[in-house]
């Protein structure tokens, strides 16, 4: 039934599926072919960042304690992400394998495209998806990532980033000075081991062996071989091909918003092997509008690491004093950690000044720049 409040719900969270629009770019991209395949990346890398230009910053702070039932129609979006994008990119899969008017390179370019998709907004929503208490919604999540071969991110995310970030125990929190590209291969080669051993811990806490059936990642890599296996079934050999190019454009979009949310942020070390708790200082935050819908909130990024499974329309913002800001929101920001030295021009005196606004005690900050010994388990 529409009344006048339901209609009020909608329109507030309307803004927040703008994503679903990307899909009918993808086909457009795939039946017009051409430069048309370019779309994708520019809308969601350029269009976006035009946009916070123009529309500028959202302060306003919802109230953290609306009901469930204010919250549907921002849930609902995250909730039909995944049978949208699962239709979506095996279609468009089977389409452009067969597509006669696309050659190489443009298949090329259109998959990446669709990482990118895969990657802003799946990896994203699944992100959110992941912290919920429902059984369903972390279904969607694990669908999700199985679909760009990052399964494991739930259990590095969960058990290892949220405990231990700003700390050397946390794989993808970028040290100062760190280049993306290095912080990348890094992130490639410890996650997934951080990740396993974190649930092996957990399971053996039970008494359990990582064999036992409750391992997650029975079902992380299960959901991933049905990925790889139905994208080879609907376009064979070269439909498998772009579906990992896909897969790569999405992880490397993960792992660019990674570096960019604690780069340099370090918790201070309180002598043998413990550091202080987590706090709003510990997440570069952006209060971008455009890019804040694009991703949910995500760059409302201190206060979901307060109340890690708060509804991102719930999450608040935080003011310079509270927490460190981001010049610009993540479509810009994401571009810049991919040209090192500009990043460093950009981020090295901000996290220099935040150091100072916040710990002006500590005057020596080498070993706070390498790698130290890892937190116990």
């Amino acid at each position: 039934m529409i009344t006048p409040q339901n209609l009020a719900r909608w329109q507030s969270a309307m803004p927040f599926w703008l994503s679903v629009l990307l899909i009918p770019l993808s086909w457009i991209s795939a039946i017009k072919g051409g430069f048309y395949v370019l779309l994708l990346p520019v809308v969601t890398w350029y269009f976006f960042a035009f946009l916070d230009g123009l529309l500028g910053k959202n302060l306003e702070n919802a109230d953290p304690m609306a009901k469930e039932e204010d919250l549907f129609w921002y849930k609902l979006v995250t909730q039909i992400w995944a049978p949208l994008q699962f239709i979506n990119l095996f279609s468009i899969l089977w389409y452009a394998t067969r597509a006669e008017h696309l050659d190489s390179l443009e298949r090329v370019f259109l998959f990446i495209g669709m990482g990118v998709i895969s990657g802003t907004i799946g990896i994203n929503y699944s992100h959110e998806l992941m912290h919920q208490k429902n059984r369903m919604e972390r279904w969607m999540g694990d669908i999700l990532l199985a679909m760009v071969l990052y399964s494991h991110f739930r259990s590095e995310h969960l058990l290892v980033h949220h405990r231990y970030v700003g700390t050397p125990r946390d794989p993808v929190t970028a040290r100062y000075n760190e280049g993306f590209y290095r912080f990348y291969l890094r992130v490639l080669r410890q996650s997934p081991v951080s990740a396993f051993r974190a649930e092996q811990a957990k399971l053996a806490r039970k008494g359990l062996s990582w064999t036992a059936r409750e391992n997650p990642f029975w079902r992380y890599w299960g959901l991933q071989a049905g990925m790889l296996g139905f994208a080879a079934i609907v376009g064979g050999w070269s439909g498998l091909v772009l579906f990992l190019i896909q897969a790569g454009t999405a992880i490397w979009q993960l792992e660019l918003v990674n570096y960019v949310e604690h780069y340099g942020l370090t918790r201070k070390h309180l002598g043998d092997g413990k550091y202080e708790h987590v706090r709003p200082r510990h997440s570069w935050n952006a209060a971008h509008k455009a890019s804040n819908w694009l991703l949910i909130n995500l760059q409302r990024h201190s206060d979901h690491h307060y109340k890690p499974d708060r509804r991102f329309p719930l999450l608040q913002n935080y003011t310079q004093a509270d927490a460190p800001q981001l010049p610009f929101g993540y479509p810009v920001m994401t571009i810049a950690a991919m040209i090192p030295p500009f990043w460093r021009k950009v981020m090295n005196p901000r996290v220099n000044e935040w150091r100072e606004s916040y710990y002006p005690e500590v005057t020596d900050w080498t070993a706070y720049n390498r790698r130290a010994t890892p937190m116990p388990r």
